[in-house]
């Protein structure tokens, strides 16, 4: 964003610079350069194209760049009235949400645990019946097949996938066959751990999770790996933004704590907004999530009222509390899309929306980017791993 601005304030632009990064970003994080740009400008990457180049050289770039971020106007304090009332229309609005993967009729623990051991038995492994069986369990049936294989056959079920399976099958069904709790937490884990932090998969999992979700996974954390949740975030995190991780992983966010909540706290989380561009995002989200209408909405007004965010600001969150599978299309859209696959998020995604709401995601997906998630996984994976997402997937839009 500053090397955009940098190119095009003057007399004259730099074009090569201008032509570099609209050419190579386009298809990366142009929307998210966009926002910064508005931000720290106060104006928009569009405007400023259209102010500062000309001809069909001005369409394309404008192509490129994808949409105006003026178009909200500029900053008023009637906007919060704005939200207030998307956020009514939104809420009468009731999303029926709908998995991909329900419980198998005819269900028999032990025929599966005994499936799932020949295929693994001798030499070679059968991956199609182990995909049969995993990917069209719910995960309360998966439960039973660990405890009935421990049980029946003395083995640690878990241990002989980890043993037969491979790469990404073998990251996809091991996560299939773990609670919920034990696959967040341990998607927690891969996001905290190595070089460098995978900061948005940390607020995808905190701030799209209920209480008692959260209060599942932090104890499966603190089973697993011996350490408290809120521990590991504060020792590889930092700032502010460690404060709001380990503020969405408390227990002072529980519905019997909310009234605990004062005035001040408000200009806490405002304070926040100031210091970063995009965080504001999130710590909406998680208000909205938390059932904090009230303090949303003041929330809201202080920070359009300070006249440092733009005001279509508002409607992405908004959009994203009260249609999340909105929110899971863009990111599984984001992982599969240009050169290479986060194949992290895209299992992570999923894995826990599987028997939740991924036929509901799917909808979004198609409505969004006029192609099927189906179509999309199908031509970014390949060989099982491809064919069990696609058997969660549920079918072609």
């Amino acid at each position: 964003a500053e090397a955009l601005y940098d190119a095009m304030k003057g007399f004259g632009e730099s074009d090569n610079t201008l032509i570099r990064i609209m050419v190579s970003r386009s298809e990366i994080d142009m929307l998210d350069i966009r926002e910064c740009f508005r931000l720290r400008y106060e104006k928009s990457l569009y405007n400023m194209i259209q102010d500062d180049t000309s001809g069909d050289y001005k369409r394309t770039l404008l192509k490129l760049c994808g949409g105006d971020d003026d178009m909200a106007g500029e900053f008023f304090p009637e906007a919060a009235q704005i939200a207030y009332k998307m956020w009514e229309i939104s809420a009468m609005t009731k999303i029926q949400l709908r998995g991909t993967v329900r419980p198998y009729q005819n269900f028999d623990p032990a025929s599966d645990a005994q499936g799932l051991r020949k295929a693994m038995k001798g030499f070679g492994t059968d991956e199609d019946t182990i995909i049969d069986i995993v990917a069209h369990r719910s995960n309360a049936q998966r439960q039973e097949i660990r405890q009935t294989f421990k049980s029946l056959l003395g083995r640690d079920l878990m241990a002989d996938l980890k043993s037969e399976l491979s790469k990404n099958l073998q990251r996809l069904i091991l996560g299939l066959m773990m609670t919920p709790a034990e696959f967040e937490a341990k998607m927690m884990k891969k996001a905290m751990e190595g070089a460098g932090t995978d900061e948005h998969a940390l607020i995808e999992i905190l701030v799209t999770r209920s209480n008692q979700e959260i209060q599942e996974m932090c104890s499966a954390y603190q089973n697993a790996y011996k350490k408290s949740l809120e521990d590991a975030i504060a020792s590889d995190t930092s700032g502010h933004f460690k404060r709001i991780l380990i503020s969405l992983a408390q227990v002072h966010l529980h519905s019997s704590c909310i009234q605990t909540l004062t005035h001040s706290s408000y200009f806490v989380l405002y304070e926040l907004i100031f210091y970063f561009n995009r965080i504001y995002i999130y710590i909406y989200i998680s208000l909205a999530l938390f059932q904090l209408t009230k303090q949303f909405f003041i929330v809201v007004d202080l920070v359009l009222s300070s006249k440092k965010i733009a005001v279509t600001c508002v409607y992405f969150p908004v959009r994203s509390v009260k249609n999340q599978p909105s929110y899971f299309a863009d990111r599984l859209y984001k992982a599969m899309k240009g050169l290479g696959t986060d194949d992290r998020a895209l299992i992570r995604i999923m894995v826990s929306r599987a028997e939740i709401d991924l036929f509901n995601i799917r909808k979004e997906f198609k409505e969004t980017h006029d192609t099927s998630l189906h179509e999309f996984i199908q031509g970014d994976t390949s060989g099982d791993y491809r064919k069990t997402l696609l058997i969660l997937c549920g079918g072609e839009d």
